[in-house]
């Protein structure tokens, strides 16, 4: 774990959404841990950090803004249509963490290619995230809910916020997938 910088943090705080609705404690506690990967990743800058090698042209960053966009706009309806009572502070760092471990599962090869990294041949995604996210001292609703995230976990929560991540977090990935010519997951 490191704290970076302050032009490294200063520039995680500019990109990421959602900073603004949670407790400046958890704010900083997001920063560190997008420091974190990013500055322990191959990628020199925040914007080179693809998505997916399904979509290496399109940024992990945009990915990010656009499931915490996602979320927040289905808060309000889980909330209504579900009853659900969802705490800002779980459900926000759930959204813009989900992928915080992507900057250490890929790199680029020499031809500009997107590889998986060693660590993602022996570990899922979400996993390393979440490992990251304890020793942060997030939630056990927030690490759980990102280590078990991605569409091939053996097994996901059930939980209103884990329902709401799932659905901003594939909305955006399609929006990726469709904008990069790739297949998108709804037609998989």
């Amino acid at each position: 774990m490191t704290e970076g910088t302050g032009n490294q943090r200063a520039a995680v705080r500019a990109w990421l959404a959602g900073l603004d609705a949670v407790s400046p404690e958890t704010a900083e506690r997001i920063i560190t841990a997008w420091v974190t990967t990013w500055t322990s990743s191959l990628y020199a800058a925040l914007e080179d950090i693809p998505f997916s090698a399904n979509a290496p042209g399109y940024p992990l960053m945009r990915h990010i803004n656009e499931v915490t966009e996602a979320g927040l706009a289905l808060m309000p309806r889980a909330a209504a249509d579900w009853g659900a009572a969802l705490d800002p502070e779980i459900m926000l760092p759930i959204l813009i963490l989900h992928d915080v471990d992507k900057p250490l599962l890929s790199t680029r090869d020499a031809g500009g290619v997107v590889q998986k990294t060693s660590l993602a041949k022996r570990m899922p995604h979400g996993v390393v995230g979440a490992m990251l996210l304890r020793d942060l001292g997030f939630p056990q609703q927030v690490i759980e809910t990102v280590a078990t995230h991605a569409t091939d976990a053996p097994f996901h929560c059930d939980t209103a916020e884990a329902h709401i991540l799932h659905y901003a977090d594939l909305f955006a990935a399609d929006h990726a997938l469709r904008s990069q010519g790739a297949v998108p997951f709804y037609r998989r």
